[in-house]
């Protein structure tokens, strides 16, 4: 650690723990390099396991109870419509580069989600992919944009749809993508003053959402032979020589870290819950539907619900509570019981095959500490340990669909990620399992500086 000067967080949205196994580091030399050199091993990921909160939780070591948010989407405690949208506006507890900020230490980040709108850091910062567009002031400082646009030849925040059925042209945008990100880091590494260099690159998620039947046999979509069947090896391979460039020009004394807020598998398919909960007899619409319908709360007959779903890689299930919601049939004294019949009644679905799934229907006050727990869904649902994503829609044909309800998706969530610390002049191969709140202590550590006492993670070194 005494070498440490500088640390580098590379993130790869999504990436899985095959990439620590043999077979993926023999075609990724520079990921092997850093794993021979240092702590790696699968990490955790936070619950729910999807984009936000956890990389805002890898980044403050503090749960989502804590953070006040459970998902890009969140619902608006009381109303049946109500919903917001959890932007770096949202985020209040301070994250690592606040911390080495306050002790003078200079940060250049770049694409880390929840860092639009643009806030002052000690460096420099380079917003996310909820970030409206190019036109928007997406940089700080903002007279950053210029040179930003020019290092990467025109900016770009994001694939514009990556659940689509033309595989060619959404393949040369996330190459595309990749690309200008990488020319913006090599750019900020080399101009910048910095402590800490955080990036995150999206095209991880992007690929494997859009090309993950090709890849895996064992999808139930698996195409033999076909001509996209590399195309997460050889995406991959090139984001690992990405990886050798940037920590060259990052230097001797430079810490390289290379993480994934969570991991991917294959989908299997989409569990149409709210549909399931109309058969139960625990939803009631207005009227019947004909055909397949998006979810509105204007649909539902409240004075005879008792639940009601959101859909997502996870369900969040809302009980309807009397004295909590507007027209509550749940009296408090029920609430207990009523939900734990509702986490019976989940664990005996079946798959379309008729297998019980391995569904695991979780309380809010099992997973979090803090302030906004009793903001959670009153039940986050992992159905068949996160193989199957949650429809929302409602008057589907069956409860089994195969594509999302806006979109051909092959890959879903997993709940470990990678974490990869490669440590300048050591050979420590050391292998390790973590949890993504310990990212930003560890950070910290490396840097000298004392980790707060409100961090829940601890110190991988």
């Amino acid at each position: 650690m005494s070498q440490v000067k500088r640390v580098v967080v590379i993130g790869w949205d999504s990436a899985p723990t095959d990439l620590l196994t043999d077979q993926w580091l023999a075609q990724m030399p520079n990921l092997r390099r850093l794993v021979n050199q240092g702590i790696a091993g699968p990490m955790r990921s936070s619950d729910p396991p999807i984009t936000v909160p956890a990389w805002t939780s890898m980044v403050t070591s503090q749960n989502p109870g804590r953070l006040g948010f459970f998902g890009f989407r969140n619902r608006k405690s009381g109303e049946y419509g109500g919903m917001w949208i959890a932007t770096g506006a949202a985020v209040k507890v301070p994250r690592m580069w606040d911390i080495l900020g306050e002790q003078g230490r200079r940060c250049a980040l770049l694409n880390v989600p929840q860092t639009y709108p643009v806030k002052p850091v000690n460096g420099v910062l380079v917003s996310s992919f909820l970030t409206p567009g190019t036109d928007s002031e997406y940089t700080y400082p903002p007279d950053l944009k210029g040179e930003i646009e020019r290092a990467a030849d025109g900016y770009m925040i994001d694939c514009e749809d990556f659940r689509t059925d033309d595989k060619d042209w959404l393949l040369e945008q996330i190459y595309e993508i990749t690309d200008k990100r990488f020319a913006v880091a090599k750019y900020l590494l080399e101009r910048e003053q910095w402590d800490l260099f955080m990036m995150v690159y999206m095209g991880p998620d992007r690929i494997q959402h859009g090309f993950w039947k090709y890849h895996d046999p064992q999808h139930r979509k698996f195409q033999p032979g076909s001509r996209f069947q590399n195309a997460l090896r050889d995406y991959y391979k090139h984001l690992d020589e990405q990886l050798g460039q940037l920590a060259n020009i990052a230097g001797e004394d430079a810490a390289i870290m290379v993480v994934s807020d969570h991991g991917a598998k294959r989908m299997e398919g989409s569990f149409n819950v709210n549909d399931w909960l109309i058969q139960q007899g625990l939803l009631t619409l207005k009227a019947p539907l004909d055909t397949a319908t998006k979810f509105s709360t204007d649909l539902v007959d409240w004075s005879r619900t008792t639940a009601w779903a959101w859909g997502g890689y996870y369900s969040r299930i809302f009980l309807n509570v009397a004295g909590r919601e507007p027209q509550g049939i749940v009296t408090p004294d029920e609430y207990e019981s009523v939900r734990d019949d509702l986490i019976r009644r989940l664990g005996q679905i079946t798959d379309d095959r008729g297998r019980v799934m391995k569904t695991k229907a979780l309380r809010p006050q099992e997973l979090f500490n803090g302030p906004y727990v009793d903001q959670a869904p009153d039940l986050l649902v992992y159905f068949d340990d996160l193989y199957w994503r949650a429809g929302q829609g409602l008057a589907n044909d069956s409860l089994y669909s195969f594509d999302t309800e806006i979109g051909p998706d092959d890959g879903v969530h997993d709940y470990e990620g990678i974490f990869v610390l490669g440590l300048p002049g050591q050979q420590r191969g050391e292998k390790v399992h973590r949890q993504l709140m310990d990212v930003a202590p560890t950070v910290l550590k490396l840097l000298g500086v004392d980790v707060p006492p409100s961090f829940e993670g601890t110190a991988v070194v």
